[in-house]
């Protein structure tokens, strides 16, 4: 039994070494290209994986029952008081079987999502640095209530901008959308709602790297929100100005909120002393150069050392 125990703790010490040596040898924790590609495939693998688990929940009856009633909610508020007959149909033999395997699959993308941005966070993170990081932490912790933020707000205003087009059909005339066109509707306001909101963060992350800066936008604040407008506009898949000043107005508050961070951050950049403040851009920065051996700066070569 001691030898058993002695070969064991002596295999132990050996492989520490080897893993010392190579930890030695490869520092920053650099693969060969196929190691990379072995890898991004693993993370795929289980990232799919896990999208596939999500969907097979979503085709059961009772959760497929109640995602349906939430999709189909919107719809319902907005045609509840219109005069016409509104009714959504299908007209494919497969578009039944589609339609569960589309709300199936977002579901699956939905509730795994924390799982397969893991995977995708494990892939990137050992080729960044620390700072770099802590700014995707940031980037991420902000990144996403934005977007739940405004995909949220869509929820409850889609039933606006589909109440104002279905009553643009003249009296007597019944109107019949496919199930695959409101989907399409569907899903592109959760989309453009929650891109939307993003651009506050986007200027941000802008004046972080130094691209833009305070006085600037407040130069081309009008311009700026004249442009939110417009991206409303093109954003939003609703004609109608309801849903666009329900887009705009949010984020042209979030764009204020932006430039409040911006301007504390450039005050933040100011307050510290640099070396260079007071110069014009055409001026040598100055060099303290000490040639003397007793740091008196008399410009005479230093003495032997002894």
């Amino acid at each position: 039994m001691a030898k058993l125990a002695d070969t064991i703790t002596g295999a132990r010490l050996f492989g520490a070494r080897i893993a010392a040596s190579q930890r030695q040898a490869n520092p920053e924790g650099r693969m060969p290209l196929m190691e990379h590609i072995r890898e991004l495939r693993n993370r795929l693998l289980k990232a799919l994986a896990a999208i596939a688990i999500g969907m097979a929940i979503g085709f059961i009856p009772a959760v497929y029952d109640r995602l349906w009633n939430f999709v189909y909610h919107p719809f319902k508020q907005a045609v509840a008081a219109l005069p016409h007959h509104v009714q959504l149909i299908v007209i494919g033999v497969f578009d039944p079987f589609m339609l569960r395997v589309q709300i199936a699959f977002f579901f699956g993308l939905i509730v795994t999502c924390p799982f397969w941005l893991y995977q995708l966070w494990a892939f990137i993170a050992p080729g960044l640095y620390r700072r770099e990081r802590r700014w995707s932490y940031a980037f991420v912790g902000t990144a996403a209530p934005l977007f739940l933020g405004g995909a949220t707000l869509a929820y409850f205003v889609m039933s606006r901008g589909l109440h104002y087009l279905f009553a643009l059909a003249p009296s007597g005339i019944a109107v019949y959308p496919t199930v695959s066109n409101y989907l399409g509707y569907f899903q592109a306001m959760i989309l453009g709602f929650g891109l939307a909101f993003e651009l506050p963060l986007a200027l941000v992350m802008l004046n972080m790297v130094g691209v833009i800066n305070h006085e600037r936008m407040r130069k081309w604040r009008r311009i700026m929100i004249f442009g939110v407008f417009v991206f409303a506009g093109i954003a939003s898949p609703s004609p109608d100005p309801v849903t666009m000043l329900l887009l705009a107005v949010p984020c042209v508050l979030l764009i204020e909120v932006a430039e409040v961070i911006i301007w504390a951050n450039d005050r933040r950049r100011a307050s510290r002393p640099s070396a260079y403040s007071g110069l014009a851009d055409d001026q040598l920065s100055p060099l303290d150069l000490d040639l003397s051996g007793d740091g008196a700066g008399n410009g005479q070569p230093p003495g032997p050392v002894a």
